[in-house]
């Protein structure tokens, strides 16, 4: 059995995009390679395969590292295509939400502190602030 036909069937099997390590792990001792990274082994097909094939690819990267069945997209984006052409078929109604009644004095003193705070002079700057440097006590 080829590395990508095990890779498929695990992949068929958990119906979920997995990193090539799941893979690998999942993989064990089926795995055709006597390599001892059958990480990047696995890495390397899948990305040929994709790269090759393209869009006839049976595998699709769903993120960097993350492979699933491209059967296994296509089926979720009909499903969602299909929801939602559903739910525009439907009458929209409109509902208000409900009104909820908030106290005024929470807001007009949050206001009145932020203009109080803008309005207020700014401290002066010590001569410490200034960034000059004075010279240290016992130093020449």
């Amino acid at each position: 059995m080829s590395t990508l036909a095990v890779v498929e069937e695990i992949l068929r099997t958990t119906r979920v995009p997995m990193s090539v390590r799941e893979i690998v792990e999942q993989a064990g001792e089926r795995l055709p390679t006597k390599s001892k990274t059958p990480d990047t082994v696995v890495a390397r097909d899948l990305s040929m395969d994709i790269k090759r094939k393209g869009e006839t690819s049976r595998f699709i990267r769903t993120a960097p590292g993350r492979y699933t069945m491209r059967e296994l997209v296509e089926e979720a984006n009909r499903e969602q295509a299909e929801a939602a052409s559903a739910d525009a078929a439907q009458p929209e109604v409109a509902e208000s939400p409900p009104q909820v009644e908030s106290p005024a004095a929470p807001t007009s003193m949050i206001s009145s502190t932020i203009q109080h705070e803008r309005a207020a002079p700014k401290p002066a700057q010590s001569s410490s602030d200034s960034g000059e440097e004075r010279p240290r006590v016992g130093q020449h």
